[in-house]
């Protein structure tokens, strides 16, 4: 397995309307193969190609002390240069 060095990271609490407009933003921008993320004085800038493998899972983990954490992770990947053909996940 290679290396992986974090580009751009960005973790805090927000209320489910700001995440799915939040969402919404960044599936315009990825349908235009451009995404800009910028935090404080960071800025990160992604180009896209018009074939990305989508990735969506979710996850249970429970604790030692058996409390419960749900998460739900949309990942983007890519090889720059490469194009793969689409996947057929919907949402329902």
């Amino acid at each position: 397995m290679g290396k992986e060095v974090v580009l751009f990271k960005s973790e805090e609490k927000r209320s489910t309307a700001e995440v799915a407009q939040f969402l919404r933003q960044l599936a315009d921008r990825v349908e235009k193969q451009e995404v800009i993320l910028r935090q404080g004085t960071d800025e990160l800038t992604l180009t896209l190609p018009g074939m990305v493998t989508l990735e969506v899972k979710a996850e249970e983990e429970t604790s030692r002390s058996g409390k419960k954490k749900h998460s739900l992770e949309v990942e983007l990947e890519w090889k720059p240069g490469s194009e793969k053909q689409a996947g057929s996940l919907e949402l329902g």
